[in-house]
């Protein structure tokens, strides 16, 4: 077990900058084709994702697809990654998430863009999306979808899986002497209670846990905020020094500024998912009049993840004792969710450690529900039928009391090298359509009004070729955007 431990934590090495690298250079390109979207469009943003409830009919609205991939993102690398990347990393590893999520929002974007330009009905009545979708029908490479809904499955449905059990078992651990394995079988039995209902049922579950889940810890970290608002300048002014390695004692662990970025930038990209290929299953399955809303409301995804919950994190840690967090001193297994839980109780008092295991269940129960979803999406583009479905559900079952039993540092580990075999895949995918989804941009910014926009592809002066399918063309009786396979034939294999 040593040895595979050991060539997981290997990869994980190599890959690692590889991803950086490919990741960084995939925000910038997609920030200045797009004029800085993630900048100019936030209020519009916001308009959309709150406009967007209703008028979705039988099928999942586009909040509901918002509140799925939310309740993927804002979960444990809100909490534990962000503690392991302030104890590997330093305080300046936030900066450096900080930049991940602003060039991510970009390609966030593009990503659950092109989603939505290559969906295709399902027979359950929603939609069926993502990189694996957009691979076959937008690059007419089916193998290299095939490939990517394979790394999807494993990272999704097993590897991350068991990273929010081992996360909240440890917390259960740690707050009522609970062995993880018990925690790990009541989380499972809990998951198994809405994962065999389908994705509807996984939309239904996460439209509300996933905004009040994260407004209850934001609230939590504002007060603890707000009882130490002396110090937070402080603390920003260690997080901008630390970035650029312009203080040796705000080094994490790990090392000095390499660390510090890679820290930053791995467990950034952990948390808010952008260019991963995981969002864009959850976009693809809304009912909207327009791709580019979804493009935008999953941007503003990123930035409620990582601006917003993970900087409240690394504050709510920064502020505690000295004795609890400090740079160079704390070390990874002194990190995770159990360091969060010993902050909140030092500025807030011993009361708030039940009531964040609470929290974080639900942040891990959401997340749990969540990822099954973008599992089984892409077990029906493998075509597995039924039987595929249900194998998902267990996987996900299965992995939960894995997880809750495994070692911390295997686990992430797992995380990171699943992650980036997926995250570079969908990246090959991005460069070669990104034009695709500039060019719905253009035609969303040609509306005079971005939350009524509407769509299709017939007579389309800005799309220069056909995309594929029926969705966005417009049928009689059909709006488009939300046509479905009058046909008697499988969705699926109709719109292939």
């Amino acid at each position: 077990m040593n040895q595979i431990h050991s060539l997981v934590g290997w990869l994980n090495t190599q890959l690692s900058w590889v991803l950086i690298v490919a990741i960084i250079i995939a925000g910038l390109v997609f920030t200045v084709w797009t004029r800085g979207l993630q900048f100019r469009r936030l209020g519009t943003m916001v308009r959309i994702a709150l406009d967007s409830r209703t008028g979705a009919g039988d099928g999942i609205s586009s909040f509901q697809a918002f509140c799925i991939s939310l309740a993927s993102r804002v979960g444990t690398g809100n909490i534990a990654g962000v503690a392991i990347a302030l104890a590997l990393g330093g305080p300046g590893a936030i900066f450096w998430m900080w930049v991940m999520a602003s060039l991510g929002m970009a390609t966030a974007f593009i990503e659950a863009t092109l989603a939505q330009l290559y969906k295709v009905p399902h027979t359950d009545g929603t939609f069926r999306g993502g990189p694996a979708y957009y691979m076959q029908r937008g690059m007419r490479n089916r193998p290299l979808g095939i490939l990517f809904a394979i790394f999807l499955i494993f990272t999704f449905g097993f590897a991350y899986q068991m990273v929010q059990a081992n996360t909240i078992a440890g917390v259960v651990k740690a707050t009522y002497g609970i062995a993880p394995i018990w925690t790990g079988l009541a989380l499972a039995a809990a998951t198994a209670a809405v994962v065999l209902g389908g994705v509807k049922s996984v939309a239904k579950a996460t439209e509300w846990m996933a905004p009040l889940m994260a407004l209850a810890y934001l609230l939590l970290a504002l007060a603890v905020i707000a009882v130490n608002l002396p110090e937070v300048p402080h603390m920003f002014m260690q997080i901008f020094k630390g970035a650029f390695g312009l203080d040796e004692a705000l080094s994490g662990t790990a090392g000095g500024l390499a660390a510090t970025m890679l820290n930053g930038i791995k467990r950034g990209l952990y948390s808010n998912e952008a260019g991963e290929g995981s969002a864009p299953n959850a976009a693809a399955a809304a009912t909207t009049s327009h791709p580019a809303h979804q493009g935008l409301i999953q941007s503003l995804g990123v930035f409620v993840d990582t601006i917003l919950v993970c900087t409240a994190t690394a504050l709510v840690i920064m502020l505690s004792d000295p004795s609890l967090y400090t740079p160079g001193v704390t070390t990874k297994a002194d990190a995770g969710a159990t360091l969060t839980q010993r902050t909140l109780e030092f500025s807030l008092g011993g009361w708030v450690g039940p009531v964040f295991s609470i929290i974080l269940f639900t942040f891990v129960y959401s997340t749990l529900v969540g990822n099954e979803s973008y599992a089984e999406i892409n077990m029906d583009f493998l075509r597995g039928g039924r039987a595929g479905e249900l194998f998902i559900r267990i996987l996900t079952i299965v992995s939960v009391v894995l997880g809750a039993v495994a070692e911390l540092s295997f686990v992430w580990d797992l995380a990171d090298v699943a992650m980036t075999t997926m995250a570079l895949t969908n990246l090959v995918a991005l460069a070669f359509l990104g034009k695709k989804a500039i060019q719905t941009l253009r035609h969303f910014e040609a509306q005079p009004d971005p939350v009524t926009a509407q769509f299709n592809l017939d007579q389309n002066s800005f799309m220069d070729d056909d995309i594929p399918g029926e969705v966005w063309h417009k049928r009689p009786g059909h709006e488009a955007g939300k046509w479905f396979n009058p046909s008697g034939e499988d969705a699926l294999t109709a719109a292939d």
